[in-house]
């Protein structure tokens, strides 16, 4: 047991008003994955494209798996004006949401057809600013909360997935919905889509600036470097080096430091390999409902509203188990939960489109996004320096967004070249994609035991 605090103290937390802005900005993180992913994957699909294409259409997501590379410059670049009148963290936010608002708006004056090279262009625009966006977002979560509060962080972590999940799912589900009126295009939903990213926006602007001690660390480091950099002449030259070593050099430092080279690595290791499974299941699952033969409306209620909500649930109640049993715990639970999700869809490809095991696939499914998402949000979370929380968050983060982008685009590739279009077989190779990263879960486990007590005994003492 790593937390001693009652039930009654734990529920208690949700209160928090902190809480509640980081549900929003969840939000905000899982709506743009609407966008360039299961409505254009459907849009494309009605437009005739092959699954292959569809797969590889999903390249833009890289944007996820590279945004550390610049991640250092949300915790150091002050945007013009924006800075200012907003602060650090939201400034970023708000930038990146009024772009994918405005990519957004652009793709509904698209001919999907006749300009495929242009929307996809659209969507890359989209995945880059959302996966700025999201550093930000990351960072916020983590700075709104003191170290002497870190009793909080599963429950943080809880309500970022289940905003992740009410923007990609409940809101997700809008679309399929008005897909299916008559007379309603899918140009027409990404105006809707648009708005709907504007309103996000707006409750950004309403949201409060996180204090931070970040700046007054980072100058304390600027001027360590500068003093090593003495013997040059030119103070301007000492000066911009040294801003680029605390900016570019010292979180990637910072975060080898604090963990010891063998297990970093180790580390990234593991949240490279966790959910490659999953992603691989998650990028071609619209294709696969549509070619089964459920109905827009059907996706909607089930993939959408239906995971959505489950998720919701899941994630309070997996949250509780993490705060009070730990996280590595909640890993391997979620781990065995994911193959058994995965095994799931492979009996409805041999049964065929029986609403009852979409039913039941769809509960399994949420407990797996659920209980996988709080126990990985928290843990990543705790492992950030929070002068650095922007850039580690996103180092880490986006080793597991990996094969849910990049690798994950070949996945109609295996459909079609590999398997020749058996989806039983396709989704029990998804399951087994899941053992390796359990094995080295069980290899690091008393690393990870000692991290995460450290971690809450740090908070205990402040």
């Amino acid at each position: 047991m790593i937390i001693s605090s009652s039930l009654r103290d734990y529920v208690s937390y949700y209160r928090d008003k902190r809480l509640l802005t980081v549900f929003a900005f969840g939000v905000s993180q899982g709506f743009p994955w609407v966008l360039i992913g299961s409505v254009m994957s459907a849009w494309l699909k009605d437009e005739g494209l092959s699954r292959s294409m569809i797969g590889l259409f999903g390249i833009v997501f890289s944007a996820y798996t590279i945004n550390f590379l610049w991640s250092p410059l949300l915790d150091r670049v002050r945007l013009p004006l924006l800075t200012n009148w907003l602060g650090q963290r939201r400034s970023w936010i708000a930038a990146g949401q009024l772009i994918v608002a405005l990519s957004a708006l652009a793709l509904s004056q698209v001919d999907l057809k006749a300009d495929l090279y242009q929307a996809a262009l659209l969507c890359f625009i989209i995945a880059l600013s959302a996966a700025t966006h999201d550093i930000a977002i990351d960072a916020y979560r983590i700075d709104i909360l003191p170290a002497e509060e870190s009793e909080k962080s599963t429950a943080a972590a809880a309500m970022a997935t289940s905003g992740w999940w009410s923007g990609y799912a409940l809101l997700g589900a809008i679309p399929f919905f008005a897909a299916d009126l008559p007379g309603v295009s899918w140009p027409e939903i990404y105006t809707l889509l648009a708005a709907i990213m504007l309103a996000l926006f707006l409750v950004t602007l309403s949201a409060h600036e996180p204090q931070s001690h970040r700046e007054h660390t980072q100058q304390q480091l600027q001027a360590q470097y500068q003093s090593q950099l003495g013997g040059l002449e030119h103070n301007r030259l000492q000066l911009i080096l040294a801003w680029l070593a605390v900016t570019l050099v010292e979180p990637f430092r910072s975060f080898f430091n604090r963990n010891g080279v063998k297990t970093a690595l180790a580390l990234l290791a593991f949240i490279f390999l966790f959910k490659i499974g999953e992603a691989f299941l998650a990028r071609m699952s619209i294709v696969f409902y549509k070619e089964i033969g459920f109905s827009n409306s059907q996706i909607a209620q089930y993939s959408k509203l239906g995971t959505g909500l489950i998720t919701i649930i899941f994630a309070f109640l997996g949250s509780i188990f993490n705060h009070k049993y730990g996280i590595v715990k909640g890993l391997f639970i979620s781990g065995v939960a994911m193959a058994a999700s995965n095994l799931m869809f492979s009996w409805i490809a041999v049964a065929g489109p029986k609403e009852h095991l979409y039913a039941l696939a769809i509960v399994i499914d949420g407990f797996t996004q659920a209980w996988s998402l709080v126990a990985m949000v928290a843990f990543i979370s705790m492992l950030c320096d929070r002068a650095f929380s922007a850039t580690h968050y996103a180092l880490l983060a986006s080793l597991g967004s990996l094969g849910r982008t990049v690798l994950s685009s070949y996945s109609g590739v295996v459909i079609d070249d590999w398997l020749g279009g058996n989806w039983a077989v396709f989704f029990a190779l998804t399951a087994l994609m899941v053992v390796p990263s359990l094995i080295f879960l069980y290899a690091i486990r008393h690393k990870l035991y000692q991290i995460e007590q450290n971690y809450h005994n740090q908070g205990e003492k402040r």
